[in-house]
């Protein structure tokens, strides 16, 4: 039991691991872009590689990442408030056109398939259950 009797968390007040499942905590991780904790699966890892921004599909590449929400709300505001730079410790800005035309790709909504209606059904049969 804690001293005083009360539970302490890690985190701060109001904020809360999901859980997955099979009762594991899926870990939580900060958007560079819009500063809010997320859980990891909902976020991208950005990785730069010869000065390009790049999105670490796998989460797996070497060296420092970054993790932001792919929207291209949270991607232009890491971009004004120069976060691509600062979380890397990095001299100059780096290229962020390449991340922009993924972002841009992941966010565009595809049109549907189109589903054709399902006919209606025109037997007596069907109109004895509707009935009921």
């Amino acid at each position: 039991m804690p001293v005083g009797g009360r539970r302490t968390t890690p985190f701060a007040p109001g904020v809360s691991r999901p859980a997955t499942r099979g009762g594991k905590v899926e870990p939580v991780r900060t958007c560079i872009g819009t500063r809010t904790r997320a859980p990891r699966s909902s976020l991208v890892r950005i990785v730069v590689r010869d000065g390009r921004l790049v999105v670490d599909e796998t989460a797996s590449l070497p060296g420092r990442g970054a993790w932001l929400t792919p929207s291209m709300e949270a991607f232009e505001s890491a971009v004004k408030r120069r976060a691509f730079r600062r979380a890397f410790r990095l001299d100059s800005d780096p290229d962020s056109q390449e991340l922009r035309d993924q972002l841009v790709a992941r966010t565009t909504p595809d049109a549907p398939p189109r589903v054709p209606p399902r006919p209606l059904a025109q037997t007596e049969q069907a109109d004895r259950h509707m009935d009921n």
